[in-house]
């Protein structure tokens, strides 16, 4: 090699010491870190934005209240953040906190429906799909029940339709507002014609609620589908969604296949049942109990 190109490759490997290369001088100088002394970064403690591949802190994102600081990205969640975020300093009352599914059809697939119940029940710490608390939002008494997406796919079964039902019952008893945060695939197989059942039991309560005055507001979140958007998902006398939010009976993949033609783009999406009337207004995560306080008194006040 010659002089010249010697020096070039020397001022190249210095110019660059600050972006990757430095560790040859590191080695040519002998510091080096010894394996004992360096920290691994344990698993968990980071998240990666599914939408736009961003990696941030996971507590950076749980501040956040598990939003992409980039890109607005709303992670799903279930109830127990839910109701931190909307209950004032996170106090409540759960209803109905013990009640579990039966399996009256005797249901088995590849393993028993008792099995199922069992395993999501250790995985989430839930008892099923859904929950009620009662408490302040904001200064103001409501009853709100949250599905849990991470329960057989927050798939409302009999006890889903049950605990809607009583919570229902209890708002109109204690003259409350009553609040619904779906988050669903739909129907419960595994209880198959008791599962549909849910979708007439649940309309018929909520009919009693707005026959006592007392308003009813939906949350839609991601993803809300099914019989779940076939019944109390649109009935309330409000519809909120949260943004990019997936909403619908079918899946766009269903309705494109069925229909045989391309659908429009964001179709389904919250933005665009906003646009065409479906639901009354989008509201970012960090609003959500300020502006449910706010249209609580509206209807009420």
């Amino acid at each position: 090699m010659s002089e010249q190109n010697q020096t070039s490759a020397q001022q190249d490997t210095e110019g660059q010491d600050g972006n990757g290369l430095g560790w040859f001088r590191r080695m040519k100088e002998g510091i080096t870190t010894k394996t004992a002394e360096k920290k691994e970064i344990p698993e968990g403690n980071w998240y990666k934005c599914p939408s736009c591949k961003t990696v941030v802190a996971s507590q950076e994102h749980e501040q956040n209240l598990w939003v992409c600081p980039h890109c607005d990205h709303h992670e799903r969640i279930g109830s127990n953040e839910y109701f931190s975020i909307l209950f004032d300093e996170g106090k409540f009352r759960e209803l109905q906190a013990k009640m579990t599914s039966a399996n009256p059809l005797q249901f088995k697939d590849t393993k028993d429906y008792e099995d199922r119940l069992e395993a999501s029940m250790a995985k989430t710490g839930l008892k099923d799909a859904i929950r009620t608390g009662v408490g302040e939002v904001g200064g103001r008494q409501m009853v709100v029940s949250c599905m849990d997406f991470g329960f057989i796919g927050g798939s409302m079964g009999s006890v889903v339709g049950e605990k809607i039902a009583r919570a229902v019952d209890y708002a109109i008893k204690n003259g409350l507002p009553y609040v619904c945060i779906t988050k669903s695939g739909g129907a419960r197989m595994m209880e198959a014609g008791l599962s549909l059942m849910q979708m007439a039991k649940t309309s018929a309560r909520l009919s009693l609620l707005a026959k006592a005055g007392l308003p009813y507001i939906c949350i839609l979140t991601d993803p809300t589908t099914g019989g779940v958007t076939a019944s109390y998902a649109m009935l309330g006398d409000l519809h909120i969604a949260e943004p990019n939010a997936l909403i619908g009976f079918a899946g766009p993949r269903v309705v494109r296949e069925t229909i045989g033609k391309d659908l429009p783009p964001g179709f389904q999406k919250s933005e665009f049942l906003l646009e065409h009337g479906f639901v009354d207004r989008i509201v970012h995560r960090k609003d959500l109990q300020k502006e449910l306080s706010a249209l609580i008194g509206m209807l009420t006040d």
